[in-house]
């Protein structure tokens, strides 16, 4: 799908990590608790976020073999020791949340299911989405189709091309694509090839850019 022109949202979806909160600390110190159990270098947080795309499930098996299994057991007790006393909030999250208020909003991560909806408790945003839709909670992850429209599916919208799915990767854009809907780029995707490098429908710099547009939204198309 190319598209000239972004429609009037009938829903928006986001993704979780780096596109609404920063919790790399945490995935940090969850892979780097796996990596030692196996006698692996550690990472740095660089390192993460420029790995960190896949569903745990997804990615672990092609780093820790076939014994995988224990380092999920590893990071994810790591994890939930720590990830909510270290997760912090990105430039224009709030201002961008509270100008979507008037559009059916969800949420579709490659974070754990249950991790997910902890964090969202603990901001105090369970209410501000209909759907909270993590890795696990889906027939597959993204950046298949499933979770998108299971989250479409929570909120009785139609997937399609006012569908906004907003997200930081390259992974997200193809999520949005794989379900037809339209795939917007939140930040510069510097720890993933850059923006040239993502097959987005448009793009905005930050939170703070994102809300104004929202702020400004009439029931003409935007300009992408």
């Amino acid at each position: 799908m190319s598209q000239a022109l972004l429609p009037r949202p009938t829903a928006i979806l986001w993704d979780w990590d780096n596109t609404l909160v920063d919790a790399w600390a945490g995935v940090q110190a969850g892979m780097n608790a796996a990596l030692r159990g196996f006698a692996m270098p550690e990472w740095t947080v660089e390192e993460v976020r420029a790995r960190a795309r896949l569903s745990l499930k997804d990615a672990f098996p092609a780093i820790f073999g076939a014994d995988w299994e224990r380092a999920r057991t590893l990071f994810y007790a790591e994890v939930r020791a720590r990830h909510l006393d270290v997760l912090k909030l990105l430039p224009g999250t709030i201002e961008a949340l509270d100008a979507a208020r008037g559009f059916p909003l969800a949420v579709v991560s490659n974070k754990q299911g249950p991790i997910l909806r902890a964090e969202a408790e603990h901001l105090g945003w369970t209410g501000r989405f209909g759907a909270l839709v993590g890795a696990g909670d889906a027939k597959a992850d993204k950046p298949a189709a499933d979770p998108v429209l299971l989250a479409l599916q929570k909120l009785g919208v139609a997937p399609g091309p006012a569908v906004w799915f907003i997200g930081d990767t390259g992974v997200d854009m193809q999520a949005a694509r794989a379900a037809g809907c339209s795939a917007v780029l939140l930040g510069d995707a510097s720890h993933d090839g850059g923006a040239a490098s993502v097959a987005k429908d448009a793009a905005f710099a930050d939170g703070h850019a994102l809300a104004a547009c929202l702020h400004g939204l009439a029931k003409t198309p935007l300009p992408a």
